[in-house]
This record gives C-alpha cells, structure tokens and sequence, in this order.
C-alpha cells in the first residue's frame, strides 16, 4: 500500500518519489473513484445521454472518457438542483458522485505531484529569453496534471516515463504560442515543429537542403513553410549553428513580399483586436470569453465549469457571453 504519509495533503507539493509499485496503487485508486462516480450517476438519463453519445476521435482516449464522465457529472449535479425537492434520491446520487470525483482529483493531483523533479528538469533544458524557467515550471504542472488524468497503471509503463512526455509537449507548445507577439494557431505550430525536426535530420545527414526540400517532407506547399519559418522565432530559431548561422537567418531572404505584408497585415489586425478587446469588454466578459475559447493558450472550458467558478447560473454565463460578442462585432 501507498505510505499515507506520501498522501497527506492535496496541497503538498514537495518533490515526493514514488516507486512503481506506488504509481500503480495510486492509478488504480483513482480508476476505482472514476468508477464509483460513474455507478453513481448511471440510470439519470441527462448522465447517460452524455457518457453513451458516441465518442469523437479525440474523445475515444482516457482522458476524453474521464472528460465525458466529469461533464455528465455536472449535468446530474444541475438536474439534483433543479428536481432535488421532487426527487431526494438524484441529490444522494449527485453527492456520492461528487465526494468520489472530489477523491479521484484528490489522488490524481498526488500522483502528478510525485513528477515534480520531471517538470523542473525539462524546465531547465528548455529555458529560453521567451519564457522562464518559473513560468516553464508551471506549465509542467499542467503536463503532470494531463498525464495523471490519462496515466493507465495496466500498461505497464511507469508514471514518471509517461508523464516526462506529456511535460514536455506542455512546455514547447506553450514557448509556441505564449512566447510570440502573433499566436500561432495549433496546426501552424505543429508544421512549424515538424520542419525543424525536418531540417535537424537533413544536418544530421549532412544533405543540402532548402525550403522546398523541407516542404516537401513535410507536406506541405513551399510558400506556407517560408512563411512558418519567417515567423517561427522560438528558441531553436534564435540559436546558433557550428556555422554561427541562425535557422531563420537562412530563410529570410526566401520569403516572398507577399507573405511580409501578409504577416504585417495580420499583425495590425492582432492589435486591433487586442485593443477592442481591452476597451470595450468589462473584467468579468473577458474572463468568460478567454475561458471558454481557449484564449491565450488557455485549455477551452465548457459553460458549467465557468459557471462554477464564477458562482453563476450557466444561463447567465451564456447572456453574459452572448452580450459581449455583441459588443465585440459593433465595435469591429
């Protein structure tokens, strides 16, 4: 059994070692709370219609189930509010899934947190003048908390293995699309990413290599990797080579007019967005609209999970939201 000491408190954060036989308990500790909240809202058709509406691709994943049971969760626990007088047993439901949730979370922030040594590690490697290493860390937290909700003790791979991936793409996208003036859409940064990974293979063969080579090992059309590479500036773009050349010095001049006056255009609408924005939406309609769209790098967020946070109905979220957009297309 897991040392209770190692599970004390869902507020400890100190760098706490578990070995493989303890990730395993603990991944099967939160499976079985998973499990009971699933039991506890099954036969509530709100809940059912939920966890049986036929999965998307990415929702065919662990994490997309664990996704799926939290928001049929939330629906028991909105139908408990509206009917609980009526009905005494959906609230008793919604309670016992609720207290296992709430356990489950309990066990997957401990298991993450047992990573600890594995965010601040990667955090060094990849500190750059675009992000700290403290802000790096932090995002590794976030990588930790994705593994530990996905982590499956039954395939034999042990945690800190599989969380170290996970830690990793968390900071890399997010020195993506945080450390640049113009954000990146998640499509763009991935092609970005696979032609430098295209270009380190050519350098590690020793091939010539232009951007047309790259583009096509891609699959990519040409002019759309000029134009990645010419705004790609992260921290592999801004590094030297053997040479003292940096990648992006090599593509500079291969860009086309059109793409720079493409980017600048696109650059001037970023600010003009940026500032309306800014001006024209009060704090709490900017908390919802970043939230619920997933604005700068943040994780999308459904109306529930915003409601709560906000100690709203989900139906005035939604007002809220609907007003502010319509403020947003008047001011534009």
């Amino acid at each position: 059994m897991i040392d209770a000491l190692k599970l004390k408190s869902i507020h400890d954060t100190r760098d706490v070692r578990l070995s493989a036989q303890e990730e395993a308990d603990l991944g099967r500790a939160i499976r079985d709370a998973e499990r009971e909240a699933r039991a506890a809202v099954a036969g509530w058709d709100c809940a059912e219609q939920i966890l049986r509406k036929r999965p998307t691709r990415a929702e065919r994943t662990r994490g997309g189930a664990v996704k799926r049971l939290e928001v049929a969760m939330e629906a028991l626990e909105e139908y408990a509010r509206e009917h609980g007088d009526a009905d005494p047993e959906v609230r008793a439901d919604a309670r016992t899934a609720r207290n296992a949730w709430q356990r489950g979370e309990t066990l997957r922030w401990q298991l993450a947190m047992s990573g600890i040594r594995i965010a601040r590690g990667e955090a060094r490697k990849l500190t750059c003048s675009l992000m700290a290493e403290e802000d790096l860390v932090q995002e590794g937290f976030i990588g930790l908390l994705r593994a530990a909700s996905r982590f499956d003790p039954d395939r034999g791979i042990r945690f800190s293995t599989y969380a170290r991936w996970w830690v990793r793409a968390q900071m890399t996208r997010s020195i993506e699309t945080k450390g640049r003036m113009v954000r990146l859409p998640g499509g763009a940064v991935e092609q970005l990413r696979n032609l430098r990974r295209a270009a380190d293979r050519f350098e590690t063969d020793g091939e010539e290599y232009g951007v047309d080579e790259l583009a096509e090992e891609v699959g990519i059309e040409a002019a759309r990797a000029k134009f990645l590479l010419s705004i790609g500036g992260v921290v592999s773009s801004s590094q030297e080579d053997e040479d003292g050349h940096r990648l992006e010095d090599r593509f500079e001049a291969d860009v086309d007019g059109d793409d720079v006056e493409d980017l600048t255009e696109s650059r001037r609408m970023f600010d003009r967005v940026a500032h309306v924005f800014d001006e024209v939406l009060d704090d709490r309609e900017k908390f919802i609209i970043n939230r619920h769209y997933g604005l700068h790098g943040e994780d999308e967020h459904n109306m529930a999970s915003i409601a709560r946070e906000l100690g709203l109905s989900r139906e005035r979220v939604r007002q809220i939201e609907r007003r502010a957009l319509g403020r947003l297309r008047t001011a534009m």
